[in-house]
């Protein structure tokens, strides 16, 4: 048998350029939402706060998932890459801007929270179009034979950013204060858009280019629904997601509870990123696709075994590794489903599976926010987070019970059949 490659993808330039594009953005985003979190929950030092902010960004990147995917298999990947970037260059601006004393100088508290919601609101709506648009320019650049290690590459160097996002924006918040902070997203959001241009313009797969949108989408919503391996995984890691959203409350762990202050907040914040990034790395060496649903099914059952011990926790080092298994079993979770959804899903059609995953995974980020900001509300911060772990477990276990096709999924004849083409 002819040995595996785990560096075939980075051999090629545009697919390293592109992963430069990633970095640069995730980490810029993903700094941005933890110094957001941080000036929010310092202004009102209400976690409900800390739920809106996953509300205002969930509701537009949902309600337009769907149309967004429809929009990205129409048109021409690394343009509408670089126009998505370059609006989000004016949330980071703007964002910029509200937290300038200089600026705001006048201004009421509710003010400036209310315009950053809006600017979070208008990030939701770029959002449903970002993940369509990089899951589509992957496939353009790589060959189908690599789409494997490609993914296992591209969600590596996702979660290096989230590594050190967090933890960069602790240290830059501790340091220079939230509005500097902010003016260094700016710039890393810039560089990522000067960068793309470097990746040439692809072809567009779609031979229906015109088609009415309605059909469109029907199509698209109905292979989701038809091929159940995509169905089953998207939909686990959705609902463990969703109750599982202990992240969102890290603020109020790190202020309230554990007493870290801001240094500690970006550690922790980093924790769960570390250990998808390392995962990841050794997925790439030792391939998991040999009884993945099986291994999907018990990753995600050890990341709710993760949230209930973090929550139980009153010390930061036990917090601390709690959150970092919870991102180790988390890595082996997206490592999967990526997998399934690149090797199963069609060239013309990846903008709009793509777009439907966005609304089962991505967007249960920000509802698992919102759920999480309204149960702390209702039950106490600590108990919110149990109770989010335990319904992580009762999904798994249901899941698995009831799910017999995703229990014995098994991706290595895919992955054989890609590498004959």
């Amino acid at each position: 048998m002819e040995k595996k490659d785990p560096y075939a993808s980075l051999r090629i330039k545009e697919f390293n350029i592109f992963l430069l594009v990633r970095f640069a953005l995730i980490l810029g985003w993903s700094m941005q939402f933890i110094i957001i979190e941080w000036q929010v929950y310092s202004i009102t030092k209400d976690p409900w706060s800390l739920g809106l902010i996953g509300a205002f960004e969930f509701l537009p990147a949902f309600s337009m998932a769907l149309f967004a995917g429809h929009i990205v298999d129409q048109k021409e990947k690394r343009n509408l890459l670089a126009l998505c970037i370059g609006l989000f260059s004016l949330i980071s601006l703007g964002l910029y801007f509200l937290t300038n004393p200089n600026f705001t100088e006048g201004f009421h508290s509710k003010t400036i929270l209310y315009s950053i919601y809006a600017l979070v609101f208008f990030g939701g709506f770029l959002r449903s179009f970002f993940g369509p648009t990089i899951f589509s320019l992957i496939a353009l650049i790589v060959p189908k034979k690599l789409y494997p290690n490609a993914a296992t590459w591209s969600s590596s160097t996702w979660q290096m950013a989230s590594v050190l996002g967090p933890a960069f924006a602790g240290y830059t918040i501790h340091f220079f204060g939230v509005n500097i902070s902010l003016c260094i997203v700016f710039g890393l959001v810039l560089f990522s858009l000067i960068v793309t241009f470097f990746i040439r313009r692809k072809p567009i797969m779609n031979s229906k280019k015109g088609e009415p949108i309605g059909k469109s989408l029907k199509e698209g919503i109905s292979f989701v629904f038809k091929t159940k391996a995509i169905l089953g995984a998207i939909t686990l890691d959705m609902i463990s997601v969703l109750f599982g959203g202990a992240i969102a409350l890290l603020p109020v762990f790190a202020q309230d509870i554990l007493e870290v202050g801001s240094k500690g907040f970006g550690f922790l914040r980093a924790a769960p990123a570390v250990g998808a990034f390392l995962t990841m790395l050794i997925t790439a060496y030792i391939p998991i696709s040999k009884n993945a649903g099986m291994k999907l099914l018990s990753a995600i059952f050890g990341f709710g075994i993760c949230i209930l011990i973090f929550g139980l926790s009153t010390s930061f080092w036990i917090s601390l590794a709690a959150l970092f298994f919870s991102g180790v079993t988390d890595g082996v979770s997206m490592v999967i489903r990526q997998t399934i959804l690149q090797l199963k899903t069609p060239d013309h059609m990846r903008g709009r599976v793509s777009s439907v995953n966005s609304m089962f995974v991505g967007s249960s980020n920000e509802l698992g926010a919102l759920e999480s900001g309204l149960t702390a509300k209702l039950m106490g911060t600590v108990t919110a987070v149990i109770f989010g772990g335990t319904m992580t477990l009762i999904t798994v276990v249901t899941t698995g019970i009831l799910n017999p096709t995703l229990r014995k999924l098994d991706l290595t004849k895919d992955l054989e059949e890609h590498e004959a083409d």
